[in-house]
């Protein structure tokens, strides 16, 4: 066996959901450079129609959809439109930031209906083709929230935690038929969600110094981790949850001890 082979991607379709801006644009063309034929979708048309120009110009066969996760019918149009699905990759969250007590119920809705419906709607669509199929790799994007939180945190962080363990549950279920299902939990990424925080040096500081690199991430830097989760260098990866954060999780604070 020839090992690089593993991560050879070539002719495989794999869709892109978010893959307009940030890591979801960063995915479509680590994907693409590994051989895939790349849809991406967006919510926002424009956006997407501009991923899918950027690989074809740079000689990539590459396709544009505009879809909204929340509307399950459109989804289920999307998948069910492929010609085939090897693989998809699901990117797209919002957040609002307010301690729980001040939430309105309104934004609570807001941000389950994107983070935790949406992605119940793809994986439900996806998961149904790829079963049909006998094959095929779904990767999520979860997040750190998943496993700790901080105030201002709580809903996104419980849909955080909430896509994972529906990923778990779809490796259980679906394994059977050849699907695998695994979940991305980046740290902080420099992208339009978090500009917020990077436009208040302070916190922005500060999140760079609770990694253990003592820095953010690029949306770049999420690409690996995708490309390996996609292809048959992961193919006995089922149901896990891929830290990408820079060892966020791995230690205990900002506090340098005298030792």
């Amino acid at each position: 066996m020839n090992y690089r082979e593993l991560f050879d991607l070539t002719g495989r379709e794999v869709l892109v959901i978010g893959a307009g801006s940030g890591i979801g644009r960063a995915t479509a063309k680590g994907l693409a450079d590994f051989g895939a034929l790349v849809t991406c979708a967006d919510s926002n048309g424009s956006a997407a129609q501009a991923a899918a120009a950027e690989l074809g110009a740079a000689g990539y066969a590459a396709s544009a959809a505009a879809v909204d996760i929340t509307n399950a019918s459109a989804v289920s149009e999307l998948v069910d439109g492929m010609r085939r699905l090897d693989a998809v990759v699901c990117t797209p969250s919002i957040n609002v930031r307010k301690q729980l007590l001040d939430l309105t119920g309104d934004e609570f809705d807001r941000v389950i209906n994107v983070n935790l419906k949406g992605s119940f709607n793809v994986m439900r669509a996806a998961g149904k083709r790829m079963a049909e199929q006998g094959k095929g790799s779904l990767v999520f994007f979860s997040s750190i929230r998943s496993q700790v939180v901080e105030p201002g945190q709580g809903v996104y962080a419980a849909t955080k935690a909430g896509t994972l363990q529906m990923i778990r549950a779809l490796a259980s279920e679906l394994g059977p038929k050849g699907v695998r299902a695994n979940a991305v939990a980046p740290g902080v990424v420099e992208t339009p969600l978090t500009q917020p925080i990077k436009d208040r040096p302070e916190w922005y500081r500060a999140y760079a110094d609770k990694s253990a690199l003592g820095r953010w991430s690029q949306p770049s830097e999420l690409v690996g981790a995708v490309v390996f989760l996609v292809s048959d260098a992961a193919s006995f990866v089922t149901g896990s949850l891929l830290y990408v954060d820079g060892g966020w999780t791995a230690q205990d604070g900002r506090f340098t001890p005298p030792l």
